[in-house]
């Protein structure tokens, strides 16, 4: 790989900010594979991606597998950028909350970035040239109701990611993360419908609820979380290291 090609890895690729992330540095130039459980939805963006002639491959895998990520890591070659972005969000009070889904909130948000940190990062320091890019949430700097998995989930990410800056600061690899609140995805989708189902309220009356609750007044969408992730990982973001991101509007101001 020449030095101005660059190979990028997101996770949860398919999804709502996932697949906003890989049009975004698709679209910039990079080649990008996309990582998902989804095959079919996989297939699909890949099919749309290289009908507009972007270099997106799609490859189902199990970012929760530490087999998994090892043998995908094996066979990427050279990565310059890897954005941790698969997740899941389910809500309940800290009563009902299971073991079962305490411990699927760790694997998805936590577990699957440091499999993945630690499987590509490397050969990033070995080339002394990398970027990271963790995509948190808001929840990773303040705790609510109803969602202690969640919350403490996205906590140990940002904590993941500053432990890593803190391992690569004067090297050419840099770690990051973006926090925003409610966006505009499938995940808030089925947050809405439970809202609404246990409220008893409708679909729009549920979203408005959650799209209040921060000064914009609206969800965010899933391009302007693209385009923060795009900054930190590009050539311009190299003297920024260690840092939070915060996508709200300014509801939080650190």
């Amino acid at each position: 790989m020449a030095d101005s090609e660059r190979r990028v890895v997101v996770s949860g690729g398919s999804g709502g900010i996932g697949r906003a992330v890989v049009f975004a540095l698709a679209n910039a130039g990079d080649e990008v594979v996309a990582l998902g459980r989804d095959s079919g939805r996989l297939a699909a963006m890949e099919r749309r991606a290289r009908a507009h002639g972007l270099h997106v491959t799609a490859r189902v895998c199990d970012v929760t597998d530490e087999r998994a990520v090892e043998s995908l890591a094996d066979g990427l070659g050279p990565v310059t950028v890897l954005v941790n972005n698969a997740g899941t969000a389910r809500s309940a009070p800290l009563r009902r909350t299971g073991l079962d889904l305490w411990e699927d909130h760790l694997r998805a948000n936590a577990t699957s970035a440091f499999l993945l940190t630690r499987a590509i990062l490397p050969g990033m320091l070995e080339r002394d040239r990398g970027r990271i890019v963790f995509v948190a949430s808001t929840a990773a700097h303040t705790g609510s109701r109803y969602t202690a998995a969640y919350a403490a989930s996205k906590h140990a990410m940002l904590g993941l990611a500053r432990s890593v800056a803190a391992e690569v600061a004067g090297t050419g690899v840099t770690s990051n993360a973006v926090c925003p609140s409610f966006v505009r995805t499938p995940m808030t989708e089925r947050s809405v419908a439970r809202i609404a189902e246990h409220t008893g309220r409708g679909l729009a009356e549920a979203e408005a609820a959650l799209a209040t609750a921060g000064p914009l007044g609206r969800l965010i969408e899933p391009e302007e979380v693209a385009a923060a992730v795009t900054y930190l990982a590009s050539p311009l973001a190299g003297a920024v290291n260690g840092q939070s991101l915060t996508i709200d509007g300014g509801g939080i101001q650190r």
